[in-house]
């Protein structure tokens, strides 16, 4: 079954949170299609055998073809030959995808108020996860304050705007082209005078180049901590799954440089290769927390670690 928002949140899961988990899974497993059949041509059926090494290259290649990475790849195909004969080797390989993903994990909502900074390059659904995010906070009983901090892509604070209304969440903008890091000074203030429980932080995804969004980030996380010490409790990196190999680049770029604590892997639609995360959680060591298969506010998930690695190989 699905992890509920309870569980992500930390708060204990009540009998009212049972819907939300049908029905997920049969999207999730729909969304992962193309990932799955190309694992599952090379995995076939009936017993695998350790010895027969055209076999293991195979499975190899099929897993490196789903991006799930060369680092990723090698340590699964160890695990797997390290078992010695493998009956259900579809079942073997998702157990070790499971290993590799770690436990679940929850969000950091301990502080008040919260801070959220909510990163990523333009495109990958970026504001609207922080949007289905302030959402799901505010049903789960928090009081939330988003700040519209992409101030340099057009129709990026409207369209924000419009998440908040619809979430019930307070909303900090500036004037298009203003200073991002000025945002989030005013959204953290106005969080804590309003006596918020949680400030999330959109931020710019693309200025002129790759330092320049870099140094931005640095400059927004100083004024936010120079605020709140300890602050932001959470950087939530957006990754588009359709991206391949080119999220695990960005996932490893604002790793390094922004102080990312998770990853929300968006847009995991039939076209999508969602081995990526996988490498993500194994190359990077960062934790898959959100994971997103649609527009809708239930289309955007807890991850769920057995769930995806079940979903991605065998359903």
């Amino acid at each position: 079954m699905s992890r509920t928002w309870a569980e992500l949140f930390g708060d204990e899961p009540t009998a009212a949170d049972a819907p939300e988990r049908g029905g997920f899974f049969g999207r999730l497993r729909d969304s992962l299609a193309k990932s799955r059949r190309a694992l599952t041509a090379e995995i076939g059926a009936g017993t695998f055998s350790v010895g027969d090494e055209e076999a293991w290259e195979r499975l190899e290649e099929a897993l490196i073809h789903g991006d799930v990475g060369v680092r990723a790849t090698a340590e699964l195909v160890r695990r797997l030959e390290a078992r010695g004969e493998i009956g259900d080797l579809g079942e073997a390989l998702a157990e070790e995808i499971e290993a590799l993903f770690g436990p679940a994990v929850t969000l950091d909502l301990s502080a008040s108020p919260t801070v959220i900074l909510v990163v990523g390059v333009n495109g990958t659904g970026k504001t609207t996860t922080v949007g289905k995010l302030a959402q799901k906070l505010r049903e789960h009983g928090r009081t939330v304050l988003v700040g519209a901090g992409d101030t340099f892509r057009a129709a990026a604070e409207e369209q924000l705007e419009i998440w908040a209304e619809r979430a019930g969440a307070d909303f900090v903008g500036a004037p298009a082209g203003g200073d991002p890091a000025a945002v989030a000074f005013d959204a953290v203030e106005a969080g804590r005078a309003r006596g918020r429980d949680v400030v999330i932080v959109d931020t710019a995804g693309r200025l002129h180049t790759q330092s320049n969004l870099m140094e931005e980030l640095a400059k927004v996380r100083r004024v936010i901590e120079g605020r709140i010490a300890g602050a932001p409790h959470e950087t939530l990196l957006v990754v588009d799954a359709t991206t391949g190999q080119n999220g695990l680049q960005q996932a490893r770029l604002f790793g390094e440089s922004a102080g990312v604590t998770g990853v929300a892997l968006t847009k995991l639609d039939g076209s999508a290769k969602g081995g990526v995360a996988v490498a993500i959680a194994y190359e990077l060591g960062l934790p898959v927390k959100l994971v997103g298969v649609g527009e809708g506010i239930d289309d955007l998930r807890p991850f769920d670690p057995r769930e995806f690695a079940r979903a991605l190989v065998s359903g």
